[in-house]
């Protein structure tokens, strides 16, 4: 862990030519007490590191010093810089060594190329925050001590422990084999077993996470790709669902089946809309999802969420009605 703290201090500096200690303890997120004494361990191993008195002064190497470049090319940096600016990272608790592990691509290139990819990678943006409707979309918030426990068994093919709160129950421990880790828009999951049955835990809902020894009971190797597909396809077709067939204006059918799980079917209509047969979480969702897009949509059926959309429209109605 050290070793690596050096290497990305040596390569901070050659970045930016002086920092103090302060400002390096900020980037490398130790104390100004731990900088120092990592200044002192690089000047004892030979590496020309000196420090600068006064006002603008801090720590700098001398001119002409270089490290050992990894081969990389422009483009291959480019394309690491770029996979960088991804919120995954953040999600399983590598923000830290995704910053280390960016600052050492920029330094692999050659002098002629640092500044311009770093450049290039600050005019592409992957996932924002917001859409173009100021929608925000919040990653999820895991701490460093879970999400890193969670991430050491997942690697290392023990059982792990884990204090989860599934929705409406009460917390309680259950011991799983970690298969592996997705992000999906910012929030993280764990795919695992218990006792032989496939599980998804959301990593936002746990509340503490063990290691143990014990090997897990797992395959060697896996898709999670397709494991992941083959989960989603469970839960869109399980639970308290409902199928609902609806007529939608083609402006509005992207609004539609975003908020859907799934869509069964699709067809022109008569007058130029849309019919689809959509599948909705619960009849809550169903009402919500409808009841967003106004007269930009008509539910067909069923027969119960015709009648909750229309006594919520004469509720509005009545509250927004002249008084006599």
């Amino acid at each position: 862990m050290r070793a690596d703290r050096l290497v990305s201090l040596v390569l901070l500096l050659r970045r930016h030519g002086r920092l103090s200690a302060a400002a390096l303890a900020r980037e490398l997120e130790v104390s100004t007490r731990t900088v120092l004494r990592d200044i002192d361990a690089l000047s004892a191993a030979g590496v020309p590191v000196y420090a600068e008195r006064g006002r603008h002064g801090g720590f700098a190497l001398l001119p002409g010093f270089h490290t050992e470049l990894t081969g990389l090319n422009y483009d291959e940096a480019l394309a690491l810089l770029v996979a960088g600016s991804r919120r995954g990272a953040q999600a399983f608790g590598l923000g830290s060594a995704l910053a280390s592990a960016m600052r050492k691509v920029v330094d692999a290139l050659p002098e002629s190329h640092r500044a311009i990819a770093a450049g290039a990678a600050e005019r592409l943006l992957i996932d924002p925050e917001t859409d173009l409707l100021s929608r925000r979309e919040v990653a999820e918030e895991v701490p460093d001590t879970i999400v890193t426990e969670i991430r050491r068994a997942v690697f290392a093919g023990h059982k792990l422990r884990i204090h989860y709160a599934a929705v409406d129950q009460t917390p309680k421990w259950r011991t799983v084999d970690p298969i592996g880790l997705v992000t999906v828009r910012g929030q993280g999951y764990l795919l695992a077993t218990k006792s032989g049955t496939d599980r998804t835990y959301r990593l936002s809902r746990v509340l503490a996470a063990e290691e143990l020894a014990e090997p897990a009971q797992r395959p060697d190797r896996v898709d999670l790709d397709r494991a992941w597909q083959e989960r989603s396809t469970r839960f869109r077709t399980g639970g308290d669902q409902v199928t609902v067939l609806a007529r939608v204006n083609p402006a509005r059918r992207e609004e539609l089946l975003r908020t859907a799980l799934a869509v069964r079917a699709e067809e022109p209509d008569a007058d130029g809309w849309l019919r689809l047969e959509v599948t909705f979480s619960d009849q809550r969702h169903a009402e919500w999802a409808l009841w967003q897009l106004a007269t930009s949509a008509e539910a067909l059926a069923p027969q119960w969420l015709r009648t909750a959309l229309r006594d919520r429209a004469a509720a509005i109605a009545a509250c927004y009605g002249v008084s006599s």
